[in-house]
């Protein structure tokens, strides 16, 4: 993929409908990975968005990273979580309310980590990057902490 927008926008649409279709499952480069779908508002359109992410579930949190494929820049999603972080997830079948957290220092390093060894991209990811990958922790609202 060329990495233009419009070809990400498409293959976002199309990503959404295979998860809706296969309760959550998608085929191509997310074959057999954990998936959701991020459902979030624009920083500054104020329009809903929906981003199809890979997570780590962590307990009861689903743990989503804004590695952008290693991009010296974090993905839009990460501006408009970290505006609004009132947010919802589809896993699954399922739509959860949830507050999006980042986690910050040793325990992000170690969750990164632990990302990286299931999914070796994530380790190229940070590699071509100065920056350090967010990681946000997605907490099911029901859930008291």
């Amino acid at each position: 993929m060329s990495g233009n927008q419009a070809d990400w926008n498409a293959w976002n649409a199309q990503a959404i409908i295979e998860f809706r279709r296969n309760h959550g499952k998608v085929g191509g480069n997310f074959e057999g990975a954990p998936l959701l779908l991020l459902h979030h508002i624009g920083a500054r359109s104020g329009k809903p968005r929906i981003n199809p992410m890979m997570y780590l579930k962590d307990g009861d949190r689903y743990l989503v990273f804004a590695s952008k494929g290693g991009s010296d820049t974090s993905p839009d999603w990460y501006h408009n979580i970290k505006a609004h972080p009132d947010v919802q997830i589809e896993v699954g079948d399922e739509t959860i309310d949830v507050r999006a957290e980042e986690v910050t220092g040793p325990e992000r390093d170690r969750l990164y980590a632990r990302q990286a060894s299931l999914y070796p991209s994530f380790a190229e990811y940070q590699r071509r990057t100065k920056r350090i990958i967010p990681v946000i922790a997605l907490i099911p609202r029901a859930v008291r902490r």
